[in-house]
């Protein structure tokens, strides 16, 4: 039987502010650059987490931040099972917001049409 989604809603945003301590003091990966964590899924049966975020920078560094942080999802599952006293620990995977992206293009975009003008 799946936990109601009141439930799930709250313990998806006590990972996000779990993960974004963890992100933003604790991880020494010197690939992982300037990263905002936009929305936490997790998954019915609560065993995994997808982190949806945006990373500041170019190509180049969204990449370097990607891998650094794929390569920290373990320590990163572990600590969120720990500090939220989780009996199953749920597999952290790091998944760039394309949505997000998108909205900034945009925006890009609205601001360099209003300056034309």
């Amino acid at each position: 039987m799946a936990p109601p989604e009141w439930r799930t809603a709250r313990l998806a945003e006590q990972i996000r502010i779990e993960v974004e301590e963890i992100v933003a003091g604790e991880l020494k990966d010197p690939r992982i650059g300037s990263v905002m964590i936009t929305q936490v899924v997790v998954s019915p049966g609560q065993r995994h987490v997808r982190v949806l975020l945006t990373v500041l920078g170019n190509e180049s560094v969204r990449n370097q931040t990607l891998e650094g942080l794929a390569s920290s999802a373990g320590f990163v599952s572990h600590e969120v099972g720990r500090r939220l006293q989780m009996r199953r620990v749920p597999e952290v995977v790091f998944v760039p917001d394309r949505g997000a992206e998108a909205e900034q293009r945009v925006e890009e975009l609205i601001h360099k049409i209003n300056r034309t003008e």
